[in-house]
């Protein structure tokens, strides 16, 4: 499995905007110099998020985006299936070279699929929310809750 950089870009996009629900409208400008990401690139993943249902955007001097959810909500398994389609895909051997042990062949797609589901619960088990809160570890502003 390999996550691409549009991948990478999403999700720290969408980090962003996590970071600031609550704000109002977040600037592209604002998430691109504070992620290091092309501004124009951004503006691309950024349509895509949008029809993908992740984000909301505003028209107008005071527009910008937002989540579509709240960050308990959204995925980072969503926010790459979004951008890049299934992680990995389910069959992995060629069409025109047949095995001559099917039982091999079996037993190797098994492992890959019982791979793609472990990946694909983890991401699926991450939200942004999350990542807010492992941040707020890390700067010593940890929110406990009973």
């Amino acid at each position: 499995m390999r996550i691409s950089n549009k991948g990478d870009y999403a999700l720290r996009a969408l980090f962003d905007l996590a970071q600031h629900v609550g704000a109002g409208p977040v600037q592209s400008e604002a998430i691109a110099t504070r992620q290091g990401i092309p501004v124009n690139y951004l503006n691309q993943l950024l349509i895509v998020l949008r029809r993908a249902g992740l984000i909301e955007s505003v028209r107008g001097p005071q527009g910008g985006h937002l989540l579509a959810r709240a960050p308990e909500a959204i995925s980072l398994r969503e926010i790459l299936i979004a951008i890049d389609g299934p992680l990995l895909t389910g069959e992995t051997s060629r069409d025109d070279h047949l095995p001559t042990t099917p039982e091999d062949h079996d037993l190797v797609n098994e492992l890959w699929g019982e791979l793609r589901d472990r990946v694909e619960g983890l991401l699926a088990a991450i939200t942004l929310d999350e990542l807010c809160q492992r941040k707020r570890q890390r700067a010593g502003n940890v929110m406990y809750y009973i």
